[in-house]
């Protein structure tokens, strides 16, 4: 692999992990934050109909992914949409970090496992879904559940100990397998497919167009179809009720949510709030692999 400024390395380049990781997180916490609307709308859409939101009908039902958007603007503020960004970034410093650095380092090492690299820090995700969904309950004349990020944690500890803030893990796990299968490999495939076989350099272009590519054969809507059910049971699981052994007074396991789920609403349920999760992942996607490129260029290392 072709090296950036004439192979002449940064003094860093010593320390290429840790540097990668820190790059990776950097891009991930850029594109987390430009489209993390769409997953705030998502989630409220997901918890929408379920057995305990029925029995509060003070606030009115969501109508698709733009009217929501709106509705929130309206109801609660411009910048709620952007309530529980903060642990959504702590999530993918060590998601996305780890699981860059770990496809990165097998890929130039040759070797063939069949090893995603993935860690999600699921109570990182479990604050966010739960800081997505205040704006709502106060809506609907309930009291704050949480304060912010470090009272969320201290409020999850002292209720359900270490175990709560491993609420949800299970389909967190499945939607993380689900949603990013294929996706570096294809990226990777697809860029140096380009490299190779057109006259494009290795630059922005080419980064664009090898995720324009990639969404283009419906990488995206098959990686929504496949995880949003997975999704849909994280979000119910990790927004329950819970009490102080930690356990949920909603939900008793993950198949326990998705048998209550279809039975009260239907099989299409499981798909709430699929048209955000599949307009998130282009965008979401693009200005990462971008931000990712020109950061890494800028501070010396290779391409990906």
């Amino acid at each position: 692999m072709s090296r950036q400024g004439g192979g002449q390395q940064p003094a860093w380049a010593g320390h290429a992990l840790p540097a990668k990781f820190v790059l990776t997180a950097c891009a991930a916490a850029v594109a987390e934050t430009v489209t993390f609307p769409l997953d705030l709308t998502k989630t409220r859409l997901q918890i929408q109909g379920e057995a305990a939101d029925q029995l509060h009908k003070t606030s009115k039902p969501y109508r698709g992914m733009i009217r929501t958007a709106i509705g929130i603007v309206k109801e609660e503020g411009l910048f709620k949409l952007w309530q529980g960004v903060t642990p959504a970034i702590y999530r993918h410093i060590v998601y996305s970090g780890v699981r860059m650095v770990a496809y990165e380092q097998l890929r130039d090492s040759l070797l063939k496992k069949n090893d995603d690299g993935y860690f999600p820090l699921c109570p990182t995700d479990l604050v966010k879904v739960q800081m997505q969904m205040e704006g709502r309950r106060r809506l609907e004349g309930k009291p704050p559940r949480i304060h912010g990020v470090y009272h969320a944690f201290v409020k999850i500890l002292s209720e359900g100990g270490i175990r709560g803030l491993w609420a949800g893990w299970i389909p967190n796990v499945q939607r993380a397998a689900l949603v990013s299968l294929g996706d570096l490999t294809t990226y990777d495939t697809v860029k140096h497919f380009l490299l190779r076989n057109t006259a494009l350099k290795d630059g922005s272009l080419c980064h664009a167009l090898s995720r324009i590519l990639l969404f283009s054969i419906c990488a995206g809507l098959v990686a929504a179809t496949m995880g949003t059910p997975a999704d849909v049971i994280k979000t119910r699981i990790m927004n329950q009720t819970r009490d102080k052994q930690g356990r949920g007074l909603w939900y008793t396991s993950t198949y326990d949510c998705l048998k209550q789920t279809i039975k009260r609403e239907g099989l299409l349920s499981l798909y709430k709030g699929f048209l955000p999760t599949w307009t998130r992942m282009a965008p979401w996607s693009l200005t990462f692999w971008l931000t990712f490129e020109q950061i890494r260029k800028l501070t010396g290392l290779s391409s990906f």
